[in-house]
């Protein structure tokens, strides 16, 4: 009896733990699932799986993605609560990794719906995303002549 016991109490944790924390959040573009499939991976808390940073006090959040097939890292501008899209007009935004030491422009890629010059998705390639690392780094652009920077870390994903 203490062997059955044993076994479905083992069973039912295998059931209730889980690597994934769902999200509430509509993704801004692409699922993290999608994104682990085609070479992304998901290293953090936003709607779209990123390492997410405070941009500007609260005002806004920005979220890092990478994905290392296709060497790119996509970066989305969501709103104060780091939950939603929040469109911006701004010509770049500029990604600066630490380690290794790279910088790469990142520009404005719309997502549908989004008009009047304004972009919460930008996107940027570089030979070094390719390399499979958890990345650090600062996000910083010019929104509506204001200048905003935020620091990002990825996590190890552990299973």
């Amino acid at each position: 009896m203490k062997f059955h016991v044993g076994l479905i109490l083992a069973a039912s944790l295998l059931l209730v733990s889980g690597c994934e924390k769902p999200s509430t959040a509509p993704a801004a573009s692409e699922s993290p699932a999608a994104a682990e499939s085609e070479g992304g991976h998901s290293h953090g808390d936003g709607p779209n799986g990123g390492a997410v940073a405070d941009w500007g006090g609260g005002k806004y959040h920005v979220e890092f993605t990478v994905n290392h097939d296709t060497q790119e890292a996509t970066v989305y501008v969501l709103d104060s609560n780091a939950k939603a899209a929040a469109p911006v007009a701004a010509e770049k935004l500029l990604l600066s990794i630490s380690e290794p030491a790279f910088q790469v422009d990142l520009m404005p890629v719309p997502m549908e719906g989004e008009a009047d010059g304004k972009s919460s998705r930008f996107v940027g390639k570089h030979e070094s995303l390719g390399v499979v690392q958890e990345f650090a780094g600062t996000i910083s652009g010019e929104v509506d002549g204001t200048p905003f920077a935020g620091d990002f870390e990825e996590v190890a994903h552990t299973h």
